[in-house]
C-alpha cells in the first residue's frame, strides 16, 4: 500500500500536483452478440460453365454480359470452313469405299472367269511340255547325245512355266476368296465413322446455353482462338445467390451451420443481405498472406442488386449470450501473463485480474473480476499503476 501511495504522488507531482484525466466506462448487462467479421465473394447457387467444344476461331458472340438467356441459345459461333471441309471430305471417301464394296460383291464377270480358266489350261499344257523335255535331255546326256547346258536351259524353261502357273493359281484363289469383301467393308465402316465425326464437329460451331439463366461472365470475344475445354461464359440464376466467405484459419471453430450472416457490399451502402451458414469448408487455402477455410452461405437476391462476383463485407452471427456483464474490448488488458482491468475505487485506480467470455466487435464478456455498474479505465496516455488517484472522465 505505500509503494501505490508512493507511486500515486510521484504520479501527481509529474502532472504538477493534478491527477491525471482517465477516461472510464461503466461495466453493464445487455445482450451480446458474438459476430465474426470478415469478407467473401457472391456467385450464383446454381450455375453452368460454358466450354469450348471444339478447336475454333470465335467468328461471333451472341450475347452480353448480364444477358438472359434460355436452354440451347447459341451464345457463341466457331468458325466451320474447316469443318465443313473435312465433313465433305469424309462424304467423299466413303462414297468411294462404298463403291469399292459393291465391286468385291459383285466378283468377277463370267468373261473374266473364262480368260482366266483358258490361260490355266495354257500354262498347264507349257508347264507339261517343258517337263517332258527335261526327261528327254536328261536320257540324251546320260547317253552323250545332249550337252548339259541344253539340260539347264530345259530345266528354266520348266521353272518358269510352274512359277506362271501358280501365279493363275493364285489368281483363281483370289476370285473366290471372301476376306477382300471383309476387308472393304472394315474401309467402309471406318468411312462412315470419319463422316459422323465430320458433321459432329461441324454441328460444334454453334456454342449453346446448358441451362436457363443470367450470363453473369463472358470470356469469349470474336476473333479469338480457343482451344477444346476453353472457357467461354458462365450461367446462372441470380435470384439465388450465395457467398463464398473467407474465414481465418483459426476462427473456423466458431462457425458452424446454419448460423445466421448478414453481408453489405460497398457499392450499395446501407443495404444488407440475410442468409445462412450452409456448407463447411473441406479444406484450408491460401488466400493473400492468409490462410483460409471458404464457408460457403446462401442468401435471397430477390430483384438481383447483388451481382456475381461482388465482393462483400460478411458477419458471421456464432453466439447470443442474453443479459452478459459486459465492458468495451480496449478496457482488458494483457499484464504479466494475467487478463485485468483497472476498476474505479474512490479516486483510484484499482487493478483487478478478470476472466473474459464471448466477444462482439466492440463488447467483450467479463465473467467473474468486476460487477454492474463498476467502472473501469480505458486507455489514456496515463501509464496507470494500482492505487494512481486519476481524475474520472466518462466519455
Amino acid at each position: 500500500m505505500r509503494v501505490a501511495v508512493a507511486a500515486g504522488a510521484l504520479l501527481l507531482a509529474a502532472c504538477g500536483g493534478k491527477a491525471p484525466e482517465v477516461p472510464f466506462a461503466k461495466v453493464k448487462r445487455e445482450r451480446l452478440v458474438s459476430t465474426l467479421v470478415t469478407n467473401g465473394k457472391i456467385e450464383p447457387a446454381a450455375w453452368r460453365e460454358v466450354r469450348a467444344p471444339r478447336a475454333g476461331m470465335l467468328s461471333s458472340v451472341a450475347v452480353e454480359r448480364g444477358a438472359t438467356v434460355r436452354r440451347g441459345q447459341t451464345i457463341a459461333t466457331l468458325e466451320a470452313g474447316d469443318a465443313r471441309a473435312e465433313a465433305v471430305s469424309a462424304q467423299a471417301r466413303l462414297d468411294q469405299t462404298k463403291a469399292d464394296l459393291a465391286a468385291v460383291e459383285r466378283g468377277p464377270s463370267p468373261q473374266a472367269v473364262a480368260e482366266l480358266e483358258g490361260e490355266l489350261s495354257k500354262a498347264r499344257l507349257e508347264r507339261d511340255v517343258a517337263a517332258r523335255q527335261v526327261q528327254n535331255y536328261e536320257r540324251l546326256v546320260s547317253a552323250n547325245a545332249a550337252t548339259r547346258f541344253e539340260l539347264s536351259a530345259a530345266r528354266d524353261r520348266l521353272s518358269s512355266a510352274e512359277a506362271q502357273l501358280r501365279s493363275l493359281e493364285k489368281r483363281k484363289a483370289a476370285m473366290a476368296d471372301r476376306s477382300g469383301r471383309e476387308a472393304a467393308l472394315a474401309r467402309v465402316r471406318e468411312a462412315h465413322a470419319a463422316v459422323e465425326l465430320g458433321r459432329r464437329n461441324l454441328s460444334l460451331s454453334a456454342v449453346s446455353a446448358p441451362v436457363d439463366g443470367v450470363v453473369y461472365e463472358l470470356a469469349a470475344r470474336p476473333g479469338a482462338f480457343v482451344q477444346a475445354g476453353d472457357l467461354i461464359a458462365r450461367v446462372g440464376r441470380t435470384a439465388e445467390m450465395r457467398a463464398v466467405v473467407y474465414v481465418d484459419e483459426p476462427e473456423l471453430g466458431r462457425v458452424s451451420l446454419g448460423m445466421p450472416v448478414e453481408l453489405t457490399w460497398d457499392a450499395l451502402p446501407g443495404r444488407r443481405w440475410r442468409g445462412e451458414v450452409e456448407k463447411m469448408p473441406s479444406q484450408i487455402v491460401a488466400l493473400g498472406s492468409r490462410q483460409v477455410g471458404e464457408v460457403i452461405c446462401r442468401l435471397d437476391n430477390a430483384g438481383g442488386a447483388l451481382p456475381p462476383g461482388a465482393n462483400v463485407n460478411a458477419e458471421i452471427r456464432s453466439k447470443i449470450v442474453e443479459g452478459a456483464l459486459v465492458a468495451p474490448k480496449e478496457t482488458v488488458r494483457r499484464e504479466a501473463g494475467e487478463t485485468v482491468v483497472y476498476a474505479l475505487s474512490g479516486n483510484k485506480v484499482a487493478r483487478r485480474s478478470v476472466r473474459t467470455g464471448t466477444s462482439s466487435v466492440t463488447q467483450v464478456e467479463i465473467v467473474s473480476g468486476v460487477k454492474e455498474g463498476d467502472l473501469v479505465a480505458l486507455p489514456s496516455p496515463a501509464q496507470l499503476k494500482d492505487g494512481y488517484v486519476v481524475q474520472v472522465v466518462v466519455p
